[in-house]
């Protein structure tokens, strides 16, 4: 006995869960925390699986768009597009926090300590490995992650799937908010940078005064000890950084629904 299976339902009714997976899952590779290298491709496959099951019931009808077609193909470069711009926004938190650690631990002399960093797979100094730690714990302890879910699910009311997505203005401000990055990482590393940089200053009045003293010998101990006594007593004004910064963020995406 012979038995036929009609494809073109089976693929429209798949379609339903098709397109928002794709934003959902462009999303989930690069979102903070979630998106690492040390989450497996199969937890964020599963979670990306749950979530469209989810939303699919709730989001607007999504379009009877061939997947196969040109018009399915832009629609899920645009989807991809989409995901991958609202998790970026919020890792420029992170890209200025480990920015900022980088900074501070070359002006201590800490830059020849690197780590993996096991998000981005590469080598980054202790100290802003250290940072990045501290900030994925405020980003947990805001609900950051919980807040992202939640503007992933308002930004299908807000960008319908469809053939069109991101605006050229959307664009334009998603370039311009890049510029956020280095402003919070000046912020995070500019007064551990001040005190080293005094003590340069004292140690190079001391030099001309004192030509036989070792500055190698003293000076980089005192910066180094220097610099942990400052980031100590920086942790306050870190904290209220990193979380202005995420706040900040998370209203970016939000302005983004409405241009």
């Amino acid at each position: 006995m012979n038995i036929e299976i009609a494809i073109g339902p089976l693929i429209e009714g798949l379609a339903i869960y098709i397109w928002p997976f794709v934003r959902i899952g462009a999303f989930l590779m690069v979102m903070p925390v979630i998106g690492g290298s040390f989450v497996q491709t199969k937890v964020r496959l599963l979670l990306a699986v749950a979530l469209t099951a989810v939303l699919a019931p709730v989001i607007p009808t999504t379009p009877s768009l061939d997947v196969l077609s040109v018009a399915g193909l832009v629609t899920m470069i645009q989807e991809i597009a989409i995901g991958v711009a609202m998790g970026f926004l919020v890792q420029l938190v992170f890209d200025a926090i480990a920015l900022g650690g980088q900074v501070i631990g070359m002006s201590m002399g800490l830059g020849f300590a690197v780590f993996l960093d096991r998000a981005r797979g590469v080598n980054i100094p202790v100290l802003g490995q250290l940072f990045l730690m501290l900030g994925m714990l405020i980003f947990l302890s805001m609900d950051g992650h919980l807040a992202m879910i939640r503007l992933l699910a308002d930004s299908f009311h807000a960008w319908p799937i469809s053939v069109g997505g991101l605006t050229m203005p959307a664009l334009t401000e998603l370039l311009l908010w890049t510029g956020q990055m280095f402003v919070y990482a000046m912020k995070i590393a500019l007064p551990a940078i001040t005190a080293i940089l005094v003590v340069n200053l004292s140690f190079g009045v001391m030099s001309r005064a004192a030509p036989t003293l070792n500055l190698f010998a003293v000076g980089f101990p005192v910066a180094m000890l220097l610099g942990f006594v400052v980031i100590f007593l920086n942790m306050g004004v870190l904290q209220e950084n990193v979380s202005s910064f995420i706040e900040r963020s998370l209203a970016m995406i939000s302005h983004l629904f409405e241009l």
